[in-house]
């Protein structure tokens, strides 16, 4: 099953490479290129005992977590060897289940499988986990890895037939896009059951006789999901900040003479607080006020927030007192804010793969125009102040 913190696995994956669609809001993840032995996967801390079948012992699980789990959520939160944080798949025991107990389905990343069985106290079922290289429900239903091939093949690797007498399987709704439910009945008999967006509804829609609602369908995207997703986005964008911070900075020293080392040492910090600004518009306000801001376009998004930034600092007299870097400091962290509130599309409900073209064919050439345009009028500062 999937939770509401469906978009973790996601971001970052930068969007020029990573969209795909699913139920037209969802992208997939770009999957860790190697395989991961299974030797380098998370430690097993929450394996408590087994429970005996006629396909053999099955590993029994904690319903609660640990210091470590929480210390690794906090860790892939911020991008640390997220491509890692996995569990052997296989089918795992809740509780004291039986022949009779249902049967659901994760992923094989951790802080998926993690909220899953976080949400599973009290219950007795099975949770069969598929393989999908470390990468949550929501996101490899998109690439593929959570898949009918997958499912399939793990139903069988697992004996689940020989386990439990009914033949039915409950799916999280975000992984409905990669599972063809006919394939799955015609290829071991059992029968697909979607299940609800949110782990934590697992066990009334179980309860009630697998009968959903409107409000367990419903994907929510709210605020603390989509703060959540900021640390990771902070790590992954760095790059883009060194990058540019040292390539303005080595521009900023051409002058009439030449070029001067010093003059462009002492236009790092300025440098940098202009980069600053475009960062915390782009990355930070942007995900915060992201339902609020007009337009559906992120890439305008980022536009807007970056225009008021721009005009927070020339009102408090941060931007520099020329008017050609002025216009420069503004075009820059329009156009910076603009590209980093694209890449927030990678882990977005709210939009879709035609829609994220599309805006890209028309964000790309305004961001790159707009960079050029803030350099040139850099070097043209330099050249006549």
């Amino acid at each position: 099953m999937e939770t509401s913190d469906q978009n973790c696995g996601c971001s970052k994956t930068n969007t020029l490479v990573s969209i795909t669609g699913m139920e037209g809001k969802h992208k997939s993840c770009q999957a860790p290129a190697e395989e991961i032995p299974s030797s380098a996967m998370i430690n097993r801390n929450f394996i408590i005992g087994t429970i005996q079948t006629p396909a053999g012992a099955i590993p029994q699980i904690a319903t609660h977590l640990d210091a470590s789990d929480y210390l690794g959520a906090v860790r892939v939160r911020w991008g640390i060897k997220r491509d890692r944080y996995r569990v052997d798949p296989g089918l795992y025991a809740v509780g004291a289940p039986n022949e009779y107990s249902d049967v659901l389905v994760t992923a094989n990343y951790k802080l998926s499988f993690d909220t899953v069985r976080n949400n599973l106290n009290g219950l007795n079922v099975w949770l069969l986990v598929l393989d999908t290289k470390g990468v949550n429900v929501w996101c490899a239903a998109g690439k593929g890895t959570f898949g009918t091939k997958e499912l399939v093949q793990r139903i069988q690797t697992t004996s689940l037939s020989m386990i439990v007498k009914h033949k039915r399987i409950i799916l999280p709704q975000l992984g409905a896009t990669g599972i063809a439910a006919h394939l799955v009945k015609e290829s071991s008999g059992f029968t697909v059951i979607y299940g609800p967006v949110r782990a934590s509804d697992i066990p009334s829609f179980i309860q009630t006789g697998y009968k959903a609602t409107k409000e367990i369908r419903r994907v929510n995207f709210g605020w603390y999901d989509r703060i959540k997703l900021i640390p990771n986005d902070i790590i992954f964008n760095l790059r883009y900040l060194l990058s540019l911070l040292v390539i303005i900075s080595v521009i900023s020293g051409i002058n009439t003479s030449g070029y001067s080392i010093q003059q462009a040492l002492r236009n790092i910090f300025p440098i940098a607080k202009i980069i600053m600004a475009g960062y915390f518009a782009g990355l930070i306000l942007t995900p915060i006020f992201l339902p609020y801001i007009p337009t559906q376009n992120f890439s305008f998004k980022g536009v807007i927030l970056g225009a008021v930034v721009s005009a927070l600092l020339f009102l408090n007299q941060s931007l520099d007192g020329n008017l050609l870097t002025q216009f420069a400091e503004i075009f820059f962290i329009v156009g910076f804010s603009s590209f980093l509130a694209m890449n927030f599309t990678g882990a977005s409900t709210f939009t879709s793969l035609a829609g994220v073209k599309k805006e890209m064919r028309i964000a790309v050439p305004m961001q790159i125009a707009s960079g050029v345009i803030a350099m040139i009028l850099v070097v043209l500062h330099t050249l006549f102040s």
